[in-house]
């Protein structure tokens, strides 16, 4: 797809957006590339973490955290072990394994998505049915699932909440992962993987409706995990470029930048998540939820938006309060008392955010 018909994309995929890039980063790699990658270890590091070419080509980071951890992942990738990113809701897992896919096989849309409901045709192979009745078992009456056209192709696989898919499911897995085959019965073949392909996994381990990976297929997988921003500096960083990129994509109207907000709303996400205030003085209680650094880019974008149509185009507290209070309180029980003990413990006590208090107790009650 070209780049003016990704522009017309509510939500394009990396290889599309980022398409100038990895191009970029082609034409300029003259490292060493695994059979199929279409970029090298090295190349495919710099386009997650960002840093600029020789010929002044700016890579733009899509990752911000440990480097050693995206080295892992990548040089993962290259051996014969898949890899499974592990981490809590909000610690960019599906972000790195569609930018990993781009980058290495110029695709990141061979997706099977995890739900509890997945069945084990979307990891192995279906059939059309009407021509399965017509014919009997034929090439032509085969539909292969994502992973089948991943070996097939040696290209990389994504699945994401794995241990969403039930046990049996998973296990389906297995015999792909070792044996690098996959067979068709029905047919009297098997599909044997071109060299390249391989599986990105992910999964998180807090999350209801988990189906814990059996000890089989865990060993079939390089476990990287995946943690939430290390200090505040990152996790504002990472917000405000995404809060801006997806400004753009959605066409809000451009509202000046609001350092101060994005930053109160980290503080307030890192000190419930944590549990204590940024200054270690005083002890809080956490929300049920995870509040994620996605959550909090979601909060802004909210708050943007309402700022753009509604307000005076200034993004303010008042704009973010509402979509702060549905992030934080989930359970409005237990929740709404925590919000409201922060709000009075901590936020009220901070003459700076004087403003910020009283538009979240407009919206609480």
């Amino acid at each position: 797809m070209t780049s003016t018909d990704a522009s017309t994309l509510l939500r394009p995929h990396a290889e599309q957006a980022y398409a100038e890039e990895l191009r970029a980063l082609a034409d300029a790699d003259d490292r060493p590339r695994p059979p199929s990658w279409r970029l090298s270890p090295w190349a495919v590091v710099t386009y997650l973490l960002g840093g600029t070419l020789d010929d002044g080509t700016v890579i733009t980071p899509k990752y911000v955290g440990p480097r050693r951890l995206m080295e892992v992942a990548v040089s993962t990738l290259a051996t014969d072990r898949a890899l499974l990113l592990l981490g809590v809701p909000g610690t960019a897992k599906t972000w790195v394994s569609e930018h990993l896919s781009a980058a290495i096989s110029g695709s990141s849309t061979l997706l099977v998505q995890g739900t509890s409901g997945t069945a084990e045709e979307a990891i192995r192979y279906g059939w059309n049915y009407a021509r399965l009745l017509a014919e009997g078992p034929t090439d032509a009456a085969l539909v292969p699932s994502p992973v089948l056209t991943a070996m097939r192709t040696g290209a990389l696989a994504r699945i994401e909440e794995l241990t969403r898919i039930p046990s049996d499911v998973q296990d389906a897995l297995i015999t792909v992962l070792s044996e690098k085959t996959l067979p068709i019965p029905e047919l009297g073949r098997e599909v044997q993987a071109a060299k390249g392909f391989n599986v990105i996994a992910t999964a998180n381990d807090r999350d209801r409706g988990v189906h814990e990976l059996s000890s089989a297929l865990r060993r079939r997988f390089n476990t990287v995990v995946l943690p939430l921003p290390a200090d505040e500096e990152d996790e504002v960083a990472i917000v405000t470029r995404r809060v801006a990129q997806l400004g753009a994509a959605l066409e809000l109207p451009e509202v000046p930048a609001a350092a101060a907000e994005v930053r109160r709303v980290v503080r307030v996400f890192r000190e419930l998540r944590s549990g204590m205030t940024a200054d270690n003085r005083t002890k809080l209680k956490s929300p049920s939820g995870t509040l994620s650094t996605a959550e909090a880019i979601s909060v802004l974008t909210n708050g943007i938006a309402l700022s753009a149509h509604f307000g005076d185009g200034v993004l303010r507290a008042t704009d973010i309060a509402g979509a702060l209070l549905g992030a934080v309180v989930k359970d409005p029980v237990t929740d709404a008392a925590v919000w409201t003990e922060y709000l009075e413990a901590v936020v009220r006590e901070r003459p700076d955010w004087a403003d910020f208090y009283r538009a979240c107790r407009e919206v609480t009650g």
